[in-house]
């Protein structure tokens, strides 16, 4: 009977959605509890393909290769990290040693933009200064609410970091010894897996594969080069004004680039108006414009890095970046436009093809009958 074939329809279109959604979930909460494997996986995802290449030159075997491999991409991993955070902890150390000047300096720069604020307030009429020492009140309070605030998470975290040392040092040991494992073992493990998996499922697992590392990879890639693009220019440019803690400002900026509705403009705008209310006029024109140069240098490499790798309509970009906002603020806008992509080439590859078709068909059906006695009169 045909209603048996509209509700297989339905039923299986049902079921395909909560799949997706519970297969979304659950990963995620897979992917946490097993994040030391996760993070071995992809050491070997990089280490690999140079194992390969010594296997193939020098005759040497898998396993010794991987320990050497392992141990050469920790040391390049902790060498750029060294390099980096010793110029960034050197940098904190000074910003930490020169506090108080920097506070006074501060303090006087804020003051100077008070009188040069109150000159212009001297002009507009008694409602309007009445209007404006309410605001500079409530925000005096504010600010005294979320410096004691932020002093007291800053302290809770400083002792739950202390408290988490040993569980991050096993990480990490897990992390190494799975790496080894993966690269040295890699071979029996896929073989393993072919032998034990249906057909249809190892086609459906190289299609998600081969579009996760198309989109998650493309997408992130393309990220942190704009991140580095931008925080480049940063650097050149605190330079050139004379900014003290350059790299430190840069990359905190360039950071704050890389998230959805933030940009550069955050920070760089409010700070130019406050150096021109201080009275520094030069270095308040020079952050307008690099918040243009960044700006006009992220329009022009943007759509090249993150179009091409991920392909995505800018209606559902946006459609799918709200979404991710109202289920996990930011960090759901980051993840939201590579998750929505992935559904996407799953659509386009025709894995939801057999629910939709059956939907559509049971829909079809539903209007024919709705409309059958229009036909018949």
């Amino acid at each position: 009977m045909k209603w048996k074939k509209y509700a297989k329809g339905i039923l299986s279109f049902l079921i395909t959605v909560v799949l997706v959604i519970l297969g979304i979930v659950l990963g995620i909460q897979f992917l946490k509890f097993f994040m030391p494997f996760v993070i071995g996986w992809f050491i070997a995802l990089i280490a690999n393909p140079l194992v390969r290449i010594l296997e193939r030159k020098l005759k040497v075997a898998r396993k010794h290769t991987s320990v050497l491999l392992i141990i050469g991409v920790l040391a390049a991993l902790v060498g750029a990290f060294y390099l980096v955070g010793s110029k960034t902890a050197k940098e904190v150390g000074i910003l930490i040693e020169q506090a108080p000047e920097i506070y006074s300096s501060v303090r006087e720069d804020f003051q100077n933009a008070g009188k040069n604020l109150d000159k212009l307030l001297d002009e507009l009429p008694q409602s309007v200064q009445e209007s404006v020492d309410d605001f500079e009140k409530s925000i005096g309070e504010f600010t005294g609410d979320a410096v004691g605030k932020l002093s007291q998470i800053t302290v809770n975290q400083a002792g739950d970091i202390a408290k988490s040392l040993p569980n991050i040092l096993i990480s990490i040991i897990f992390s190494v010894l799975s790496a080894y494992f993966f690269i040295a073992d890699r071979d029996r493990i896929l073989e393993f897996g072919r032998a034990n998996t249906p057909q249809i499922i190892q086609e459906k697992w190289k299609m998600f594969s081969d579009s996760l590392k198309g989109v998650f990879g493309g997408y992130f890639k393309a990220q942190f080069k704009i991140m580095g693009v931008i925080a480049l220019i940063l650097f050149a440019g605190f330079l050139i004004l004379g900014v003290k803690f350059a790299i430190v400002v840069a990359i905190l900026i360039a950071f704050l680039d890389m998230l959805p509705f933030f940009g550069t403009g955050t920070a760089l705008i409010p700070w130019a108006v406050f150096q021109l209310f201080s009275g520094d006029v030069r270095l308040a024109v020079g952050l307008v414009i690099l918040y243009l140069v960044t700006q006009l240098v992220r329009r022009i490499i943007e759509p090249k890095l993150v179009g091409d790798s991920i392909g995505v309509n800018p209606l559902l970009t946006l459609i799918f970046m709200y979404i991710g906002y109202r289920i996990s603020g930011v960090l759901g806008m980051i993840l939201a436009v590579p998750i929505g992509a992935i559904v996407i080439n799953f659509y386009k590859a025709g894995i939801f093809d057999g629910p939709i078709n059956g939907l559509k068909e049971a829909a079809d059906d539903f209007i024919k009958w709705l409309y059958r006695d229009e036909r018949t009169s």
